[in-house]
């Protein structure tokens, strides 16, 4: 098995989908809703995004035909589409693709109704966690792979889907100064892995880069 496939699909995943930092969002649209309202969102949420993602995974291929692009392509236009999350999660700032602009989230529903939009999109899948799953699902070559890939990201969903069934509670050991760090680390880790997409793509692309 592919350590490198493993290690850099979990850290991507995780910096991506990561609901620690994803949290206080999670309350925000929740306000007003009761805790067994928040659960059942957070339920909703992780079937939402184990749905889509698992589409996106088994059929981004195909999708990509149909438009005539190549995985390289991809791979490249979804480095840069990672990178610039990373480099907002470094300096900061939201990502508007992930978490929405200013007017969108004046429009988000009422509490109840918030578990696809914006929850599963584009906050949890949204265009990094799009365009990372659909670069290592083609990454697949053996079934060994293929379990590992499905394992890593369901994993990442039910961790999503406990977070925010038990986000209540976490709310009362969530510091600002924790959020901080981890959206750092998580930049900067995911930011590494932005550019390996790209220099991988652009390899393929331009051999004469290799």
């Amino acid at each position: 098995m592919d350590t490198t496939f493993v290690i850099s699909l979990f850290g991507a995943l995780f910096a991506i989908m990561n609901p620690i930092t994803n949290l206080p969002i999670f309350l925000s649209v929740t306000e007003g809703a009761s805790t067994a309202d928040q659960k059942k969102v957070a339920i909703k949420t992780a079937t939402y995004s184990l749905i889509m993602g698992g589409i996106v995974a088994v059929a981004g291929s195909q999708m990509m035909d149909l438009f005539g692009i190549n995985v390289d392509d991809f791979r490249v236009a979804g480095g840069l589409v990672v990178l610039l999350i990373a480099l907002n999660m470094l300096n900061g700032n939201e990502s508007s693709s992930h978490h929405g602009t200013d007017g969108e989230k004046r429009d988000y529903p009422a509490p109840e109704t918030v578990a696809f939009y914006p929850l599963t999109f584009p906050i949890i899948v949204g265009p990094g966690t799009v365009a990372t799953l659909i670069v290592y699902a083609n990454q697949i070559k053996t079934l060994p792979h293929a379990l590992v890939f499905a394992g890593i990201f369901i994993g990442m969903v039910l961790f999503v889907g406990l977070v925010f069934w038990n986000a209540a509670s976490l709310a009362r050991y969530l510091t600002g100064s924790a959020r901080v760090i981890m959206s750092r680390l998580m930049g900067m880790i995911l930011a590494t892995i932005a550019v390996s997409m790209i220099v991988a793509g652009l390899k393929a692309l331009l051999p004469g880069l290799a």
